[in-house]
């Protein structure tokens, strides 16, 4: 047996855990989430950066390199045994001019720079807005050696203007927790601080935060609220500590006893690990960032408190004046407690500007949690070293969860406000239709007696809507009262085309497909009734799923009838210029030469085949770019001779071109439609036009779309079934 190709290693330069620094956190963040996302194709590897040898730390096992900061020969020699490596193939430096050693600006680092011939990219975490020019001359030799990533525009422009360094920068935020919007409510009771205000600080404690002016600003604030409580969370960084001891603390400590405010208080001394940081900042109702070092660039204590959704007081150094907009806090004054006191009565007076401040600053830092982040370095990192393939190996598990938390015991609610299910506006007969094709698929892989269950509740559903006459009502609201006016074509082919599925599975118990097939039955003529070439689509590949397990020469004739229909309006509209079955595209588009390989393989009529290959690749070319699929945008779709709308792109749409593009390589046996399904598939993962997950692996549900500058902060129950669905589809091809 050969030899399996070891995996291309990152290695990350910066300090590390144990050793207590927020560049060692976000070192530790970063590498964990590319590996999560590109393990065992790649592996993040860490050099990690000591403090004299006077300190030891109890490394783990990917620490597999560590430097002296005062030593230039240990740096001089570890660059010399990446040299060596041929796995590792680029070297990633968290910067901190204070962690490399040799005088103020890290001088240390160069050597190392000099020596290494990987390539190698450099995280600026300060980037200095008056430097000397000493400090010029360190940073430009380091953007000579390297690429530079830095955390925001105002990094960037920095660098551009005040240090002459104009190629070669790169903006990538600071990484966050994938956490759940929520209220505070919830996590004020887990912690014991239920009915209390919540204020929170968090960080290594050092004199520059600042926590002085807020202390002083709390009096006039409790005269308001007095059952706030201010939470200052961290221990001591520990370069103060060892210089200087608790005298910090034990000054804050001593002030708040002298203003009365030991109830109003609380100080958590503790290096706190990230899930505790979350769950402190989500029973916050307010985040205050008092730092008095105007030049500060990156704040990860301030991402991670607006990625929690929190509104936020700050002074105005750089980072913040960058971040914290009227919609998403307040800004400060440096040192100035009355304005502190000011802005926090002003947010919680109002609990309408609270909540709106939450949502704005939940919404912006999306693109900032830690999947996206580690997508942009991958990005990055492929521009100098071919590391990743055209489709990473390891997909997302299988998740039902937020499917779940949709589904109560009469069906799937169709909409959710974030993750919360929105019950205002009850089922509709199309979710529950795709949910059932879900709930199938799985239990066809597992056979999980849950999934079962789940196939019960959906089909039970669309019993309770089937008017007996071959129709289906559309919507249900949420006291189960039906609407008699929504009957939709569509709603009715796709419910055809779930219920077709069901009788395919061999697994499902004989009971739920006699239910099924009954339905059909009754409903199966009204097919030749239907004029949408959507819902036309969707009744054939139905019938196609029944036949397989009930073939007879009825459903057989009523394919070629309703295939007949759709080469009748690809015969009218198409041309040498537009191959397609109308004079224009809207949504779900490749269920429609999906349908004609359904025909093709049901009656080996090749006149469905040629069709449907001529169909799909015409829409390949309008939806891909290169590898990068684009579907069609709900905001002005695409007419002939017209533009396509880029943006609104929906997780049906990507779904649909998943199953089509298997099903493609199924008739065909042309593998290239294999590439361009997970091409398709990746949409999902952040391969797109803006490179951002759209399914939430925190949750297990998907985003409601993807607009001009973000996603759909929403996951309903279409986006959620549409994922889950097309990672279904590609685990039943073996994509497990």
């Amino acid at each position: 047996m050969a030899n399996k190709k070891p995996s291309s290693r990152i290695l990350f330069m910066g300090t590390f855990p144990p050793r207590e620094c927020g560049i060692a956190t976000f070192t530790q963040d970063l590498s964990s989430s590319i590996d999560r996302r590109f393990s065992p194709k790649i592996k993040s590897k860490i050099l990690a950066m000591n403090k004299d040898s006077s300190n030891i730390y109890n490394y783990p096992k990917d620490v597999i390199f560590q430097v002296d900061d005062s030593d230039l020969e240990n740096y001089i020699n570890i660059a010399k045994k990446v040299n060596k490596s041929s796995s590792i193939k680029l070297v990633n430096v968290q910067h901190e001019f204070g962690i490399f050693g040799g005088g103020e600006y890290g001088e240390n680092l160069i050597p190392f720079l000099e020596m290494v011939n990987k390539p190698v990219i450099t995280t600026f975490h300060s980037v200095m807005p008056e430097p000397d020019e000493k400090l010029i001359k360190v940073v430009r030799f380091i953007a000579s050696k390297s690429s530079i990533v830095v955390m925001n525009k105002t990094g960037a422009d920095i660098l551009r203007d005040k240090y002459g360094i104009k190629e070669g920068i790169t903006i990538i935020p600071h990484g966050i927790p994938s956490v759940k919007f929520s209220s505070s409510r919830i996590e004020k009771a887990k912690l014991g601080f239920k009915n209390r205000i919540i204020l929170c600080s968090f960080g290594l404690m050092n004199p520059g935060k600042g926590y002085e002016y807020v202390i002083e600003a709390l009096p006039e604030i409790v005269k308001r609220f007095p059952k706030l409580l201010y939470l200052i969370i961290g221990e001591t960084h520990p370069v103060v500590r060892m210089n200087e001891g608790e005298e910090y603390r034990n000054s804050l400590q001593k002030r708040v006893k002298e203003l009365g405010l030991s109830k109003n208080v609380k100080f958590y001394n503790k290096y706190v690990t990230l899930e505790e940081i979350v769950k402190y900042l989500k029973a916050s109702d307010l985040y205050i960032c008092s730092s008095t070092n105007p030049e500060q660039i990156t704040s990860g204590t301030l991402v991670y408190a607006m990625g929690c959704g929190r509104a936020v007081v700050s002074t105005p150094f750089l980072h913040a004046k960058e971040y914290v907009t009227p919609e998403r806090g307040i800004l400060t004054k440096f040192e100035d407690s009355k304005s502190i006191s000011d802005a926090v009565i002003k947010i919680l007076s109002s609990n309408e500007l609270k909540k709106s401040m939450e949502r704005n600053a939940y919404a912006f830092t999306r693109s900032m949690t830690w999947p996206n982040v580690a997508l942009s370095y991958m990005k990055l990192f492929d521009r100098y070293t071919k590391i990743s393939d055209r489709h990473e190996k390891k997909l997302p598990k299988i998740r039902f969860s937020h499917l779940m938390n949709l589904t109560d015991d009469f069906g799937i609610i169709q909409f959710a406000k974030y993750t919360t299910p929105d019950k205002r506006f009850g089922y509709c007969l199309d979710d529950n239709a795709r949910a059932l094709t879900a709930a199938c698929m799985y239990y066809d892989i597992s056979k999980s007696r849950p999934k079962l269950k789940l196939i019960r509740t959906y089909l039970d559903f669309i019993k309770y809507v089937f008017q007996g006459n071959g129709k289906f009502i559309n919507f249900v609201d949420y006291n189960k009262k039906l609407n008699g006016k929504e009957i939709s074509e569509d709603s009715f082919g796709r419910t055809m085309k779930a219920l077709g599925y069901l009788t395919s599975m061999e697994n499902i118990p004989d009971g739920m497909k006699s239910e099924a097939e009954d339905m059909i039955k009754k409903s199966s003529d009204k097919s030749l009734r239907l004029v949408s070439p959507r819902a036309i689509s969707f009744s054939i590949i139905g019938l196609y799923h029944y036949n397989k397990t009930r073939p007879s020469d009825g459903n057989l004739d009523l394919i070629r009838k309703l295939a007949d229909r759709l080469v009748e309006s690809y015969n009218s509209s198409s041309s040498d210029e537009w191959q397609w079955f109308e004079g224009y595209m809207t949504y779900s588009n490749s269920r429609l030469p999906e349908s004609l390989f359904c025909a093709y393989l049901a009656t080996e009529d090749k006149k469905y085949l040629d069709i449907g290959k001529k169909t799909l690749d015409f829409l390949i070319s309008v939806t891909f770019e290169e590898d990068v699929f684009e579907p069609i945008g709900q905001n002005g779709w695409y007419s002939r001779n017209g533009k396509k709308a880029r943006f609104d792109q929906q997780p049906v749409d990507t779904a649909s071109m998943v199953q089509t593009l298997l099903l493609a390589k199924s008739a065909t046996g042309n593998e290239e439609y294999m590439n361009k399904a997970m091409d398709a598939f990746h949409w999902f993962l952040g391969k797109n036009v803006l490179n951002q997950m759209v399914y939430n692996e925190f949750t297990g549900g998907c985003h409601d779309g993807l607009g001009h500058a973000s996603v759909n902060l929403n996951q309903g129950a279409e986006s959620t079934i549409s994922y889950i669905i097309a990672r279904l589809s590609l685990a039943q091809n073996g994509f497990k």
